[in-house]
């Protein structure tokens, strides 16, 4: 705890030559953070591993075959590989998600969830293909002796196990428990479903039979399973190294918090203006109990790192009544939706109610380093009351060059400010026709505000590439 009082005293002395430093150290600190692999890099790695298996079948597996036991070979060869992949997907991995954004790494999770999905449950039916054509009457025996038989029990499970995996994972906000009980029951069916199938290919495959193959099965195992070890086991250890204690817990607006953290012995995470982490207040390392918050302080404020948080949750609901002196931990950071290197003429931020914390992030650092490059905000509420630093907002936009636009869709009476939502017309009235094209734009808030107005954006002629924004939510 001494050490932790110490580093307090000293943050605010240190405060202007860390401002200095991340100024002059910026392309390479920018380059140390968003480490990883690039876009085409990523996608090179996931075809090589889905496709390798289907190479090694081809060199070395037996000639010959009709084409419908190929096609359910190959269907449980690429499906399995996929399997594999997605534990490397869902780890928080910076290594895969720094470049190209968690939210793009967490949505090809999804879809190669349905698609491996779709491909082992097609594995076994087409087999029962060719006796579909010689005799219909011959299919159901077939089915029934497939999923009855003995020797195909652990494939049974595992595709039994992923048709309840994959779609408790696509309604997980709508299931009656808890998200640290779904998290649980998800890494747990995961690992079992690809055990299953690992036994499963290694007992009856076909193909799995010749040593290059089932090496490669047994690589790939090895490599899940050291994900799993480095999530559950080896993170947390190291988080457990460097805990944090919450200084300041206040409240900002209607259900809505502000938590403060300081490192209790060593350096602060290092961060850029408009990332998040996953945060654990109050419970072991260890614990599942950790979520995702964007981090509304800036980098120049470091070693503190604040959180702006709304009541909303299991977890939320609570957050005003953390006390100060709280231990937490924190993970991270993740994210893209931060300022590029070489800006363009004009930023424009877009958000609505607490997906405003990023873009706080953002504007209180370029404020720190006296950024002189033009800003314009959009920032929607549905009343005054829940406008996020309102005061701080108008004193930016007194000393920078910010074009300070703050929108309620109940404003109250004698309100001077946009009405409405953050629509097309709204947007238009507000937006040069005739430069709005070349600027860069940060869109954060509900799902729906920002599907519309990305909609919106590129109906203006935006080009995609010029719309930063992180989604979570899909469904």
């Amino acid at each position: 705890m001494t050490r932790g009082l110490q580093a307090r005293q000293r943050g605010p002395a240190t405060r202007t030559d860390r401002i200095f430093r991340i100024a002059a150290t910026g392309s390479n600190r920018r380059q140390q953070i968003l480490r990883g692999l690039n876009g085409p890099a990523l996608l090179g790695l996931y075809l090589l591993v889905v496709l390798l298996p289907l190479v090694l079948a081809a060199l070395t597996g037996p000639a010959g075959r009709n084409f419908w036991r190929e096609l359910g070979s190959g269907l449980a060869l690429v499906g399995l590989a996929m399997l594999w992949f997605e534990f490397v997907l869902s780890g928080r991995f910076r290594t895969f998600s720094g470049k190209v954004g968690i939210d793009i790494t967490m949505r090809v999770h999804q879809l190669a969830a349905l698609a491996l999905l779709g491909f082992l449950v097609l594995h076994p039916l087409a087999y029962a293909v060719p006796r579909l054509a010689d005799d219909p009457g011959r299919v159901l025996p077939f089915l029934a002796r497939l999923f009855t038989a003995e020797a195909y029990r652990s494939g049974v499970l595992a595709w039994l196990l992923l048709l309840v995996l994959v779609p408790m994972a696509f309604w997980r906000d709508r299931l009656p428990c808890r998200y640290e009980a779904w998290r649980a029951s998800h890494g747990l069916l995961a690992a079992l479903a690809a055990g299953f199938g690992l036994h499963h290919t290694l007992s009856v495959g076909s193909r799995s039979d010749h040593p290059a193959l089932a090496g490669l099965w047994l690589a790939l195992a090895g490599v899940a399973l050291l994900t799993l070890l480095f999530v559950y086991v080896v993170k947390p250890l190291l988080q457990h190294r460097r805990p944090y204690l919450v200084t300041a817990n206040r409240q900002v607006a209607p259900r809505t918090w502000e938590l403060r953290l300081r490192p209790e012995h060593d350096a602060a995470m290092d961060f850029l203006a408009g990332q998040f982490a996953w945060l654990n207040v109050g419970h072991s390392p260890f614990s599942l109990t950790e979520h995702p918050f964007s981090i509304s302080s800036a980098p120049a404020d470091l070693p503190e790192v604040g959180f702006s948080i709304k009541q909303s949750g299991d977890f939320t609901g609570r957050i005003g009544e953390v006390p100060v002196g709280t231990r937490a931990w924190l993970d991270g950071p993740h994210g893209h939706f931060v300022v590029p290197a070489d800006p363009h003429e004009r930023l424009v931020f877009i958000a609505g109610g607490v997906g405003f914390a990023p873009v706080m992030s953002i504007l209180r650092q370029l404020r720190a380093t006296g950024s002189k490059l033009p800003l314009t905000l959009l920032y929607g509420n549905r009343i005054e009351a829940q406008v996020l630093y309102r005061g701080e907002l108008e004193a930016m936009a007194a000393e920078m060059p910010l074009d300070l636009r703050l929108v309620l869709s109940e404003p109250p009476p004698g309100w001077r400010g946009l009405a409405g939502q953050l629509s097309g017309d709204l947007l238009a009235g507000c937006l040069d026709p005739e430069r709005r094209s070349g600027w860069l734009y940060f869109v954060c808030g509900p799902p729906p505000m920002m599907r519309s107005v990305e909609h919106t954006l590129v109906g203006f002629g935006v080009p995609s590439r010029r719309i930063i924004a992180e989604h979570f939510k899909y469904d």
